[in-house]
């Protein structure tokens, strides 16, 4: 999983003798994440072309934006950056993660300060979203992301935030941007990370037993962007290692 939002604080994935401990990131903020899930396994399946079809012109100083939601460490951030520089020219991305802790290594192993920044950044608080993403799309002079990554975020939000939370941080990514890249966790995946918190003695996420969100959950979130986000299925890209399926949805145009 790649991203570490929609909690109320940062908890460490580090036993007390350093070792990681998977089922101690009840958020996702694993701090090895992209050791065993590289950048490079989701780009291979991934043209650069498709993604930038929908952005902004560019060049003449107009700029094209992405939105990296839950960017861990950054290591994605920086590779998708690189899978897409060479075709779109003036493209800043804003990487965001509710752990302060992997926001400070991935500033300080930035390659492209001048074009990735990274804020620390708990998505589903209202204020601080529109604290963080609003001045920055004002000074693009923007209203929108052209695109934006959600890469193996949605489990956590639903976890955390129950059906509605999903339902509304889905709503809220359509509203953000032009273009969504996501990849939703499989069923599967909810009830390893239950079983992993179970076994270390760890409090239980709250929304587990009562959610009515299940089964298949990629396809009912394809269907919630497509009936209540005004959105479309562009492409499938396939699947990754980790079998996860990687999905391109584009704003619909308003008749």
């Amino acid at each position: 999983m790649a991203a570490s939002i929609g909690g109320a604080k940062t908890v460490s994935s580090k036993s007390e003798n350093g070792e990681e401990e998977p089922g101690a990131a009840p958020y996702g903020n694993f701090a090895n994440y992209y050791r065993f899930n590289p950048p490079g396994e989701r780009l291979r399946l991934i043209p650069a072309a498709d993604l930038v079809a929908g952005f902004s012109a560019g060049g003449g100083g107009v700029v094209s934006l992405a939105l990296d939601v839950g960017c861990n460490s950054g290591d994605f951030s920086v590779a998708i950056y690189k899978h897409l520089c060479e075709m779109k020219q003036n493209l800043k991305l804003l990487s965001c993660d509710i752990d302060a802790d992997l926001i400070q290594r991935a500033t300080e192993s930035n390659p492209y300060a001048e074009s990735i920044l990274y804020v620390t950044l708990d998505i589903m608080d209202p204020a601080s979203r529109e604290a963080v993403l609003k001045p920055y799309l004002d000074k693009w002079h923007c209203t929108s992301f052209d695109i934006c990554f959600c890469m193996s975020v949605t489990m956590w939000i639903h976890l955390h935030h129950g059906d509605q939370g999903l339902l509304d941080f889905l709503l809220c990514l359509s509203r953000l941007c032009k273009t969504l890249l996501i990849e939703p966790q499989p069923w599967k995946c909810y009830r390893s990370a239950a079983r992993r918190l179970r076994k270390l003695g760890k409090s239980k996420f709250d929304h587990f037993k009562t959610l009515s969100i299940k089964g298949d959950v990629a396809q009912k979130i394809h269907e919630f962007l497509i009936t209540d986000c005004n959105m479309e299925l562009v492409q499938c890209f396939g699947n990754t290692n980790w079998n996860r399926s990687l999905l391109l949805f584009k704003k619909c145009s308003l008749s």
